[in-house]
Protein backbone atom coordinates (compact mmCIF):
# COMPACT_ATOMS: atom_id res chain seq x y z
CA UNK A 1 0.00 0.00 0.00
CA UNK A 2 1.50 3.45 -0.88
CA UNK A 3 0.97 6.79 1.18
CA UNK A 4 0.57 10.47 -0.34
CA UNK A 5 1.02 13.23 1.75
CA UNK A 6 -0.68 16.53 0.32
CA UNK A 7 -0.39 19.89 1.85
CA UNK A 8 -3.15 22.52 0.65
CA UNK A 9 -1.90 26.13 0.23
CA UNK A 10 -4.47 29.29 -0.56
CA UNK A 11 -1.73 32.18 -0.45
CA UNK A 12 -2.63 33.02 2.94
CA UNK A 13 -0.09 33.19 5.71
CA UNK A 14 -0.98 30.20 7.48
CA UNK A 15 -0.76 27.32 5.09
CA UNK A 16 2.44 28.95 3.88
CA UNK A 17 3.89 28.75 7.62
CA UNK A 18 2.87 25.30 7.59
CA UNK A 19 4.75 24.84 4.04
CA UNK A 20 7.79 26.26 5.64
CA UNK A 21 7.25 24.52 9.04
CA UNK A 22 7.07 21.14 7.15
CA UNK A 23 9.75 21.65 5.15
CA UNK A 24 12.51 22.45 8.12
CA UNK A 25 10.86 19.99 10.17
CA UNK A 26 10.47 17.07 8.64
CA UNK A 27 11.82 17.27 4.94
CA UNK A 28 11.75 13.31 5.48
CA UNK A 29 8.44 13.68 4.74
CA UNK A 30 7.48 13.61 0.20
CA UNK A 31 5.26 16.82 0.52
CA UNK A 32 2.88 17.40 -2.24
CA UNK A 33 1.79 20.86 -2.43
CA UNK A 34 -1.18 21.83 -4.44
CA UNK A 35 -3.40 24.80 -5.10
CA UNK A 36 -6.58 25.13 -6.30
CA UNK A 37 -6.30 27.67 -8.65
CA UNK A 38 -10.23 28.98 -9.43
CA UNK A 39 -8.30 30.79 -12.57
CA UNK A 40 -9.92 34.35 -10.30
CA UNK A 41 -7.69 34.76 -8.03
CA UNK A 42 -5.39 37.67 -6.95
CA UNK A 43 -1.86 38.49 -8.90
CA UNK A 44 -0.56 39.08 -5.23
CA UNK A 45 -1.49 35.55 -4.40
CA UNK A 46 0.59 33.69 -7.24
CA UNK A 47 3.34 36.12 -6.75
CA UNK A 48 3.42 35.03 -3.33
CA UNK A 49 3.03 31.15 -3.82
CA UNK A 50 5.85 31.69 -6.73
CA UNK A 51 8.25 32.85 -3.68
CA UNK A 52 7.22 29.74 -1.29
CA UNK A 53 7.85 27.26 -4.36
CA UNK A 54 11.32 28.83 -4.13
CA UNK A 55 11.29 28.30 -0.81
CA UNK A 56 10.13 24.99 -0.28
CA UNK A 57 12.23 23.78 -3.15
CA UNK A 58 8.98 21.73 -4.46
CA UNK A 59 6.89 22.18 -7.19
CA UNK A 60 3.08 23.36 -6.59
CA UNK A 61 0.86 22.18 -8.13
CA UNK A 62 -2.16 23.65 -9.83
CA UNK A 63 -4.96 22.01 -9.55
CA UNK A 64 -8.05 24.11 -11.90
CA UNK A 65 -11.42 22.74 -12.00
CA UNK A 66 -12.92 21.26 -15.33
CA UNK A 67 -15.21 23.75 -15.69
CA UNK A 68 -14.86 27.53 -14.47
CA UNK A 69 -16.70 29.74 -12.47
CA UNK A 70 -18.51 31.24 -15.51
CA UNK A 71 -19.95 27.59 -16.38
CA UNK A 72 -20.67 27.53 -13.16
CA UNK A 73 -22.79 31.21 -12.55
CA UNK A 74 -24.70 29.88 -15.85
CA UNK A 75 -25.75 26.49 -13.72
CA UNK A 76 -26.72 28.24 -11.07
CA UNK A 77 -29.47 30.06 -12.71
CA UNK A 78 -26.80 33.44 -12.21
CA UNK A 79 -26.97 33.32 -8.43
CA UNK A 80 -24.34 34.74 -7.08
CA UNK A 81 -22.27 31.98 -4.77
CA UNK A 82 -22.68 33.57 -1.09
CA UNK A 83 -22.27 32.45 2.21
CA UNK A 84 -25.38 30.21 2.52
CA UNK A 85 -25.14 28.96 -1.01
CA UNK A 86 -21.23 28.27 -1.23
CA UNK A 87 -21.05 26.59 -4.44
CA UNK A 88 -18.15 28.31 -5.69
CA UNK A 89 -16.17 26.50 -2.52
CA UNK A 90 -17.61 23.13 -3.73
CA UNK A 91 -17.02 23.30 -7.50
CA UNK A 92 -13.75 25.38 -7.75
CA UNK A 93 -12.09 23.81 -4.73
CA UNK A 94 -12.95 20.78 -3.41
CA UNK A 95 -14.08 18.90 -6.19
CA UNK A 96 -10.68 19.33 -7.83
CA UNK A 97 -8.96 18.18 -4.77
CA UNK A 98 -11.19 15.41 -4.93
CA UNK A 99 -10.10 14.43 -8.51
CA UNK A 100 -6.41 14.70 -8.33
CA UNK A 101 -6.55 12.18 -4.95
CA UNK A 102 -9.35 10.13 -6.04
CA UNK A 103 -6.35 7.27 -8.54
CA UNK A 104 -4.88 6.88 -5.32
CA UNK A 105 -7.92 6.48 -2.72
CA UNK A 106 -9.57 4.16 -5.51
CA UNK A 107 -5.86 1.94 -5.44
CA UNK A 108 -6.37 1.92 -1.99
CA UNK A 109 -3.59 4.27 -1.18
CA UNK A 110 -3.71 6.33 2.05
CA UNK A 111 -3.57 10.30 1.81
CA UNK A 112 -2.62 12.40 4.47
CA UNK A 113 -3.76 15.60 4.15
CA UNK A 114 -1.74 18.56 6.27
CA UNK A 115 -4.07 21.08 7.26
CA UNK A 116 -2.90 24.60 8.64
CA UNK A 117 -5.42 24.61 11.73
CA UNK A 118 -3.28 26.38 14.29
CA UNK A 119 -3.18 25.82 18.32
CA UNK A 120 -4.92 29.00 19.23
CA UNK A 121 -7.74 27.85 17.03
CA UNK A 122 -9.73 25.47 19.07
CA UNK A 123 -13.11 26.68 17.58
CA UNK A 124 -11.80 25.21 13.88
CA UNK A 125 -12.53 21.21 13.25
CA UNK A 126 -11.22 21.35 9.88
CA UNK A 127 -11.92 19.13 6.09
CA UNK A 128 -13.41 16.34 7.89
CA UNK A 129 -12.38 13.15 5.73
CA UNK A 130 -14.80 11.49 3.74
CA UNK A 131 -12.91 8.59 2.77
CA UNK A 132 -10.86 5.87 5.15
CA UNK A 133 -7.72 6.47 3.24
CA UNK A 134 -7.63 9.94 3.81
CA UNK A 135 -6.21 11.13 6.92
CA UNK A 136 -6.17 14.42 8.25
CA UNK A 137 -3.28 15.90 9.86
CA UNK A 138 -2.95 19.17 11.75
CA UNK A 139 0.71 19.35 12.77
CA UNK A 140 0.51 23.11 14.59
CA UNK A 141 -2.30 21.85 16.66
CA UNK A 142 0.15 18.70 17.17
CA UNK A 143 2.33 20.93 17.97
CA UNK A 144 1.36 24.15 19.67
CA UNK A 145 2.17 26.63 16.72
CA UNK A 146 -0.06 29.82 17.21
CA UNK A 147 -0.76 32.77 15.10
CA UNK A 148 2.50 34.80 16.65
CA UNK A 149 4.56 31.15 15.72
CA UNK A 150 2.63 31.57 12.06
CA UNK A 151 4.26 35.42 12.15
CA UNK A 152 8.01 33.49 13.31
CA UNK A 153 7.80 31.26 10.98
CA UNK A 154 7.28 33.47 8.10
CA UNK A 155 9.91 35.73 8.94
CA UNK A 156 12.38 33.71 9.69
CA UNK A 157 11.97 32.24 5.56
CA UNK A 158 12.73 35.40 4.48
CA UNK A 159 9.01 35.04 3.03
CA UNK A 160 7.04 37.71 5.02
CA UNK A 161 3.40 38.56 4.48
CA UNK A 162 1.60 38.24 1.49
CA UNK A 163 1.65 41.73 -0.52
CA UNK A 164 -2.52 41.93 -0.30
CA UNK A 165 -2.29 41.96 3.60
CA UNK A 166 -1.55 45.63 3.18
CA UNK A 167 -5.06 46.39 2.02
CA UNK A 168 -7.25 42.54 2.37
CA UNK A 169 -7.45 40.41 5.30
CA UNK A 170 -7.87 36.79 2.98
CA UNK A 171 -6.72 35.12 -0.23
CA UNK A 172 -9.93 33.64 -2.35
CA UNK A 173 -11.05 35.16 -5.49
CA UNK A 174 -11.52 38.57 -6.63
CA UNK A 175 -14.86 38.79 -5.96
CA UNK A 176 -14.84 36.93 -2.38
CA UNK A 177 -17.91 37.80 -0.56
CA UNK A 178 -16.56 37.32 2.46
CA UNK A 179 -15.20 40.69 2.14
CA UNK A 180 -15.88 43.34 3.95
CA UNK A 181 -16.74 46.75 2.55
CA UNK A 182 -13.83 48.56 3.16
CA UNK A 183 -11.59 45.45 1.46
CA UNK A 184 -14.19 46.36 -1.55
CA UNK A 185 -13.31 49.69 -1.59
CA UNK A 186 -9.34 49.17 -1.86
CA UNK A 187 -10.25 46.00 -4.54
CA UNK A 188 -11.24 49.22 -6.85
CA UNK A 189 -8.17 51.30 -5.80
CA UNK A 190 -5.90 48.49 -6.04
CA UNK A 191 -7.25 46.63 -8.76
CA UNK A 192 -10.13 48.17 -10.68
CA UNK A 193 -10.35 45.91 -13.62
CA UNK A 194 -11.29 42.68 -11.13
CA UNK A 195 -13.82 45.65 -8.99
CA UNK A 196 -15.15 46.35 -12.40
CA UNK A 197 -15.15 42.49 -13.82
CA UNK A 198 -17.34 42.12 -9.82
CA UNK A 199 -19.77 44.62 -10.63
CA UNK A 200 -20.55 42.90 -14.19
CA UNK A 201 -21.35 39.30 -12.27
CA UNK A 202 -23.58 41.44 -10.11
CA UNK A 203 -25.43 43.58 -12.75
CA UNK A 204 -25.86 40.28 -14.89
CA UNK A 205 -27.10 38.09 -11.53
CA UNK A 206 -29.70 41.01 -10.57
CA UNK A 207 -30.80 41.20 -13.84
CA UNK A 208 -31.74 37.22 -13.77
CA UNK A 209 -33.01 37.55 -10.09
CA UNK A 210 -30.58 36.27 -7.78
CA UNK A 211 -31.34 37.45 -4.37
CA UNK A 212 -27.54 38.15 -3.32
CA UNK A 213 -25.44 41.00 -4.01
CA UNK A 214 -21.34 40.10 -3.41
CA UNK A 215 -21.16 42.72 -0.62
CA UNK A 216 -24.45 42.01 1.55
CA UNK A 217 -27.53 44.34 1.65
CA UNK A 218 -25.33 46.71 -1.20
CA UNK A 219 -24.57 46.60 -4.77
CA UNK A 220 -21.37 47.65 -5.58
CA UNK A 221 -22.36 50.09 -7.73
CA UNK A 222 -23.97 51.97 -4.59
CA UNK A 223 -20.71 51.20 -2.55
CA UNK A 224 -18.51 52.61 -4.77
CA UNK A 225 -20.31 56.14 -4.79
CA UNK A 226 -17.75 58.89 -3.33
CA UNK A 227 -19.79 59.43 -0.26
CA UNK A 228 -20.37 55.85 0.54
CA UNK A 229 -16.60 55.45 -0.20
CA UNK A 230 -15.82 58.02 2.52
CA UNK A 231 -18.17 56.77 4.76
CA UNK A 232 -16.40 53.09 4.78
CA UNK A 233 -12.67 54.39 4.72
CA UNK A 234 -14.09 56.86 7.82
CA UNK A 235 -15.80 53.91 10.07
CA UNK A 236 -12.67 51.65 9.07
CA UNK A 237 -10.41 54.40 10.67
CA UNK A 238 -12.28 54.56 13.77
CA UNK A 239 -12.27 50.74 14.21
CA UNK A 240 -8.12 51.36 13.52
CA UNK A 241 -7.89 54.11 15.81
CA UNK A 242 -10.36 52.26 18.60
CA UNK A 243 -7.59 49.45 18.66
CA UNK A 244 -5.15 51.65 19.21
CA UNK A 245 -6.68 53.15 22.30
CA UNK A 246 -7.08 49.70 23.43
CA UNK A 247 -3.38 48.83 23.24
CA UNK A 248 -2.46 52.49 24.26
CA UNK A 249 0.80 52.06 26.61
CA UNK A 250 0.57 52.42 30.55
CA UNK A 251 3.32 53.03 32.48
CA UNK A 252 2.92 50.31 35.14
CA UNK A 253 2.87 47.72 32.01
CA UNK A 254 6.35 45.70 31.71
CA UNK A 255 5.19 43.98 28.64
CA UNK A 256 5.28 45.95 25.34
CA UNK A 257 2.43 46.26 23.23
CA UNK A 258 1.57 44.20 20.41
CA UNK A 259 1.47 45.38 17.11
CA UNK A 260 -1.87 45.41 15.32
CA UNK A 261 -1.93 42.53 12.74
CA UNK A 262 -4.62 42.53 9.77
CA UNK A 263 -7.17 40.38 11.37
CA UNK A 264 -7.46 43.04 14.49
CA UNK A 265 -8.98 45.81 12.12
CA UNK A 266 -10.78 43.25 10.23
CA UNK A 267 -12.51 41.61 13.01
CA UNK A 268 -11.51 38.69 11.76
CA UNK A 269 -9.31 35.60 10.95
CA UNK A 270 -8.85 34.67 7.49
CA UNK A 271 -9.81 31.53 8.21
CA UNK A 272 -13.45 32.35 8.90
CA UNK A 273 -14.09 32.72 5.75
CA UNK A 274 -11.69 30.32 3.93
CA UNK A 275 -12.46 27.69 1.75
CA UNK A 276 -12.46 24.45 3.06
CA UNK A 277 -9.75 22.40 0.86
CA UNK A 278 -7.03 23.92 3.00
CA UNK A 279 -8.29 26.46 4.83
CA UNK A 280 -5.87 29.41 4.54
Amino acid sequence: MAERHVLGLSGGKDSAALAVYMSLHHPEIPLEFFFTDTGKELPEVYAFLGQLEGFVGRKIHYLNPHRDFDFWLRTYNSYLPSAQTRWCTRKLKLEPFKQWIKPSLDAGDKVYSYVAIRADEEHREGMVAQHENLIVRMPFREHGVDKAGVFELLEGSGLGLPKYYSWRSRSGCTFCFFQQKVEWVRLKETHPDAFEDAKAYEKNALEHGSPFTWSQGEPLTDLEKPERVAEILADFETRKQRELSRRKPNPLRVIPIEPIDIDDLYLEDEGGGACLVCHK
